[in-house]
């Protein structure tokens, strides 16, 4: 992984290489499980979301024992229902939080420069229109403060634009009272491979994940910090049907919107507490929505939207509404998907938009802090901790950009708490600042495009899907060597679609702790979300055997898997073959 020298992590200056990529699969688990329950942990954190994941790679990375449990599968929550981008949040400048845009501004960089396989750049267009909120004046200041405040490179650094400039780069932009423009740059992301992959970096310096694993009580008891403190966990495996209890000198609870949830398990709710917003995004075909850059538009009821090309889809986004029921996998409603083809026409009249182009959807909860008297989308974004008399540390509110610094106000929380044995083998400062992420991490962008270019030098593009190399090194970074090796393995060098998947799926099955099938078709690949016409009742099938073969047969219930994979088409509106 990273070289250490005293607490400075330096990115590693290498080659990529054909190294085989870290085991992260069911005999990992079972180990993980048996150590934390024979050994314990120092900090165990559960939730297995971008916040819980970012907490366990700051503790790891300071020299601590780590645990992370999550419930359902990593990132099945928030995580991997966002609208995918590392962004400084330009809103908030609306709502006064300064502070807020300042720090997620800057972390976008930092972002970048550790993954820059998973997060890409890209420009953004605000139209401004005489019937719209944005006016040119006062956007151009924003949009300077923006540069100033997150501290942006000068090459991505606001440029104003004439109507007639707009108008020629989004031809499908309504041009009746069009006023120009404000063009800006942030980055475009994958939500749950982010997180999966700050997961695996944690687990390289020795952490321990574990999915499908839920918290079902606290232990207590008395240490250094007082008498019935919380010591520790009983968690249930919903894989292997077995309840383990781990101890801990620290519990953190980042479980998004479930934190008062836990809160209250843990007998820890005084204080504020959350409200929870839903936000639902629809993907119609880039065909139908032609936009050539993310465009943020108002729309008539004062909010902003997003329309962000991806592929050959485009996605539009998001919806912000109270939301009362806490559920996993919170869906679109009807109305929903009407208030967002309304939000596209109004914006693009000539495209027509209807609810056949709604190829699929998704919807997430948000946890932002209660505030009396304010609206969803008023709600500041900002995380707060909480430290209960009992000893549980909980985190809620925060964005996925700002997931590292959150992690590191929270380590700075807990590690004064720990004995100070602890803390005497392990380091103060936080460091992830300078840890790349993955198990082959890239010094640099460039890299990135070296390596689509010579993956894309041995695939046979007569048979192989178009733009792969691109789709598998920005999904897996280096490791998309090792999938591509599987691949020509198995199949030689003149593999179709077909045998390209297969090799995802056992590349997954050995590295990426699968163990639904709907892991792998949601949160490993997207394809839910951008492929869904590929997810065939043939694939569905031949998926489910293959995992059968590797997993055993009596893991799970297949039939019963093989049913979710249909009924989460259906409930996320997907338009698949039948």
């Amino acid at each position: 992984m990273e070289k250490c020298m005293g607490l400075r992590y330096i990115r590693p200056m290498r080659r990529l290489t054909d190294k085989e990529p870290p085991r992260f699969d069911m005999l990992y688990r079972t180990n993980a499980l048996r150590k934390m329950s024979a050994e314990g942990v120092d900090v165990l954190v559960i939730g297995g979301g971008i916040t819980g994941a970012g907490i366990a790679l700051d503790a790891a990375s300071r020299g601590l024992k780590v645990g992370l449990l999550e419930k359902n599968d990593f990132a099945s929550g928030t995580s991997s229902r966002s609208t995918k981008l590392i962004h400084g949040g330009l809103r908030y400048l609306k709502n006064g939080e300064i502070g807020l845009v300042r720090e997620v501004g800057k972390e976008r960089q930092i972002v970048f420069s550790n993954a820059p396989h998973l997060v890409k750049p890209m420009p953004i267009l605000l139209p401004l229109r005489a019937s719209g909120s944005l006016k040119p004046f006062m956007t151009s200041v924003a949009l300077w403060m923006y540069d100033r405040l997150a501290n942006v490179q000068k090459s991505e650094r606001r440029r104003m634009l004439s109507a007639h400039a707009v108008s020629q780069q989004e031809p499908c932009i309504k041009v009746d009272d069009l006023l120009g423009g404000g063009l800006y740059v942030e980055y475009r992301t994958d939500d749950a491979r982010l997180t999966l992959e700050i997961i695996k970096t944690a687990n390289a310096f020795g952490a321990h994940s574990v999915n499908y694993a839920g918290v079902k009580g606290f232990l207590y008891g008395a240490n250094h910090l007082g008498d019935n403190q919380v010591t520790g966990v009983r968690l249930f495996d919903h894989i292997h049907q077995q309840e383990i209890a781990i101890q801990a000198g620290v519990v953190v609870n980042a479980c998004g919107p479930w934190v008062d949830s836990v809160r209250k398990g843990a007998e820890a709710i005084t204080g504020k507490k959350l409200v929870l917003t839903k936000g639902v995004h629809i993907v119609v075909p880039q065909s139908r929505l032609p936009v050539q850059q993310i465009l943020y538009f108002d729309v008539p009821d004062g909010r902003m939207v997003f329309a962000i090309p991806r592929g050959t889809m485009t996605y539009v986004g998001t919806t912000d509404t109270v939301h009362d029921q806490l559920v996993d996998d919170p869906v679109a409603t009807q109305e929903d998907i009407d208030y967002l083809l309304k939000a596209a026409n109004a914006m693009f009249p000539d495209a027509g938009l209807s609810a056949a182009d709604v190829q699929t959807t998704w919807a997430g909860l948000r946890p932002p802090i209660f505030e009396p008297g304010k609206g969803p989308s008023e709600l500041s974004r900002r995380d707060e901790l909480f430290v209960s008399s009992n000893g549980l540390v909980s985190i809620a509110g925060g964005k996925l950009t700002g997931y590292r610094k959150m992690a590191e106000r929270v380590m700075d929380v807990v590690m004064p708490r720990l004995s100070k044995d602890t803390q005497k083998k392990s380091s103060f400062q936080c460091v992830t600042e300078n840890i790349a992420l993955g198990s082959q991490p890239f010094a640099r962008a460039s890299q990135v495009e070296q390596l689509i270019a010579e993956l894309d030098e041995h695939i046979d593009h007569d048979h192989g899907p178009v733009g792969l190399a691109e789709e598998w090194v920005r999904r897996y970074g280096a490791e998309a060597r090792s999938v591509f090796q599987e691949a020509r393995k198995q199949y030689g060098d003149s593999f179709d679609g077909d045998a390209g998947l297969r090799a995802e799926l056992r590349h997954a099955l050995s590295h990426e702790m699968v163990i639904r099938p709907t892991d792998f078709w949601v949160r490993r690949t997207g394809m839910l979300y951008f492929n869904p016409g590929a997810i065939t009742p043939d694939r569905i099938d031949w998926v489910v055997e293959e995992m059968k073969a590797s997993l055993g047969e009596g893991l799970l219930d297949w039939e019963k898997e093989k049913q979710e994979v249909h009924d989460l088409l259906e409930s996320h509106w997907a338009k698949t073959p039948s």
